[in-house]
């Protein structure tokens, strides 16, 4: 009886033995599957946060981007502005320039003309000495030589004085005008009219378009 007894706790310390195993088999299983869930989950949200992380990288990227073409627009602004600018500025100095010469050259044509004038108002005195001495040669001396050489050299001043541009003024029959003659006497006059000037008692002379002395004349009153 004893060895049945014992044959029969035996066999269910086996059986209990077996039973045992297959929940603690289940047990582990779900645990694993657990412990693989977790891996997955812990993965996918890695992923998640390594695409999150490359979309901000992308996002940062193209906001870069666009600043550095901001940047680009801004320094080529600056750039056309100084380019403008300094052009401006070129311009501006080379119409200084151009207008500095352009005034150098009339002042140095004014200074010329004055100088000319001078030198001019000198001459006149010996051509009015030429002109009474030439008057004052009666008519039968006319043909002596040394007239004829005096009256020679007359007319060479003459011509080179007119290649200066130096003319004489027109008096005698024309209306008397205060910017060319100098009145400096009236007289009666059946020839002319009132304001005509009748007589020249000075040749007056002009050198281009300035006078240089005006014309000593008599008007009729």
């Amino acid at each position: 009886m004893e060895a049945a007894d014992n044959k029969d706790i035996d066999t269910k310390t086996d059986n209990m033995e077996e039973s045992d195993n297959p929940v603690e088999g289940a047990e582990s299983e779900t645990a694993e599957d657990e412990l693989e869930e977790c891996a997955k989950a812990k993965e996918t949200q890695e992923d998640n946060s390594e695409e999150e992380v490359a979309v901000e990288e992308d996002s940062e990227g193209a906001q870069n981007e666009k600043k550095g073409l901001f940047k680009k627009k801004d320094k080529k602004s600056k750039q056309e502005e100084k380019i403008a600018e300094l052009s401006d500025r070129v311009q501006r100095q080379m119409a200084e320039f151009d207008n500095f010469r352009k005034r150098t050259e009339k002042e140095k044509a004014q200074m010329f003309e004055v100088g000319a004038k001078s030198i001019i108002e000198k001459i006149l005195p010996v051509v009015d000495n030429f002109e009474r001495g030439l008057s004052a040669v009666p008519d039968d001396a006319k043909g002596d030589p040394f007239v004829e050489g005096m009256d020679k050299i007359y007319k060479q001043l003459m011509t080179e004085l007119e290649n200066l541009e130096v003319k004489p003024i027109e008096a005698v029959g024309t209306e008397f005008d205060p910017e060319f003659h100098n009145a400096v006497m009236q007289v009666e006059s059946d020839e002319f009219e009132s304001g005509i000037v009748a007589q020249e008692l000075q040749k007056g002379y002009m050198y281009r378009d300035s006078v240089v002395r005006h014309s000593m004349v008599a008007v009729v009153q």
